[in-house]
């Protein structure tokens, strides 16, 4: 059975099916949040790249979550360069995850 988590109107699917374990699930749910929140704080923080680091938490979130990918296919439409940068982000990702 799924366990599904809710959190606002996203909603995240965690299968035993999957091949990435549970501990891994919610690590990525936790690092994709993390940077979502630290690339909110950067849009106020001269320091910080907010953009940035709000595409990278979406790219992880985007395979948990139905609403991220829907978001990314209108960010694909309308901002092609910036849906290229989320697209590296997540294959860097996924590479790092297969090397376990």
């Amino acid at each position: 059975m799924p366990l599904i988590l809710t959190h606002g109107l996203t909603r995240f699917y965690l299968r035993s099916s999957e091949p990435l374990g549970t501990i891994k699930k919610f690590g990525l749910l936790i690092i994709g949040w993390f940077f979502i929140v630290l690339g909110i704080f950067g849009l106020f923080l001269p320091i910080l790249q907010g953009i940035l680091f709000i595409l990278i938490g979406l790219a992880i979130l985007s395979s948990r979550s139905e609403i991220i990918k829907r978001f990314l296919r209108h960010l694909e439409e309308r901002y092609p360069h910036h849906y290229e940068r989320v697209e590296v982000w997540k294959e860097k990702i996924r590479n790092f995850f297969k090397k376990d």
